[in-house]
């Protein structure tokens, strides 16, 4: 009878969804990994079920997101690779934007610290773009990439297109308002910084940098007073400023050009050279300690 499979065709059949059954109970358990904070565990229920079934993509795209976490680029970009493909595979189309985000993102950490280079990560994420024009990180990601590769134009476009896309977004402002700086273009710069302020809550955690680009450019402006205002502003939304030691610098910087207020500026130049001019922080800091000095020379007063 025609409808009779063959007994060898037909454990082959059975053996595959036995397989892709067992994959996707691997999943689950590396899942309930994850959420009992077991991350390595939940790799290895993960890997597990991959091999079991490697057209799986969303296994493969866990197994993405776990490295992630653990900051292994390396692994990041294997596994993205491998969703893809999968992805492609099965619907004979890209379709998951965020794989080629993810693969696009690891590729330009690996850059950053010197494992890879950066024009490789800007096809994914065009790739991820193309797929869904509305993936606000994936344009902002893709800016971050291509002003490292010189096309200043192309970052400007994918930074705007980001904030487009996601307004209420914080994070976004800064490092477009920095670009229209770079590019001289001040006014369009206080513009899209007091875009993101409109969003910005007191708690906001991207308020300092915001205030503080503001600043900038009402420096850039000869508008002393005012950019006095965002560097107080500044300094008063990072608190003890842990991880904005710059906002000292900033804030002496400002208050040096106020005769009145000369031994403030003597104070918080002293206050940047002590958290920031000595150790590893010196090299990242070496020219804002190199004109903390001469300001403090300048007004008369002493490192302390």
């Amino acid at each position: 009878m025609r409808w009779l499979i063959p007994l060898a065709l037909s454990l082959a059949i059975a053996g595959c969804d036995r397989s892709q059954i067992e994959a996707v109970n691997l999943s689950n358990e590396g899942d309930q990994a994850q959420k009992g904070g077991d991350l390595e565990g939940a790799i290895a229920k993960y890997e597990e079920g991959a091999r079991l079934d490697a057209d799986n993509h969303r296994i493969h795209y866990r197994l993405v997101k776990a490295y992630r976490k653990k900051e292994n680029w390396e692994k990041v970009v294997e596994f993205a690779t491998k969703a893809e493909k999968a992805d492609e595979k099965l619907n004979s189309k890209k379709t998951f934007a965020p794989y080629y985000f993810e693969h696009g993102y690891a590729l330009s950490k690996l850059a950053g610290s010197g494992k890879g280079k950066w024009a490789d990560a800007k096809q994914p994420l065009e790739t991820a773009v193309q797929i869904d024009p509305n993936l606000s990180d994936a344009y902002f990601e893709l800016a971050e990439v291509l002003l490292r590769v010189d096309d200043e134009k192309g970052a400007l476009e994918n930074y705007t297109k980001a904030v487009e896309r996601q307004p209420s977004n914080t994070s976004l402002y800064p490092s477009l308002a920095d670009l229209y700086l770079r590019l001289q273009m001040v006014d369009a710069a206080e513009q899209v910084l007091k875009e993101g302020l409109s969003f910005a809550k007191e708690s906001d955690k991207h308020l300092f940098e915001l205030r503080a680009f503001l600043g900038m450019v009402y420096a850039r402006k000869g508008d002393n007073n005012a950019s006095l205002r965002e560097f107080e502003a500044a300094k008063k939304a990072c608190g003890a400023c842990e991880e904005h030691r710059e906002a000292y610098f900033y804030l002496g910087s400002a208050l040096a050009g106020v005769t009145a207020r000369k031994n403030e500026a003597i104070n918080e130049l002293n206050r940047f050279q002590k958290l920031a001019c000595s150790g590893s922080l010196a090299k990242k800091f070496g020219d804002q300690c190199s004109q903390a000095r001469d300001l403090v020379s300048r007004l008369g007063g002493q490192l302390q």
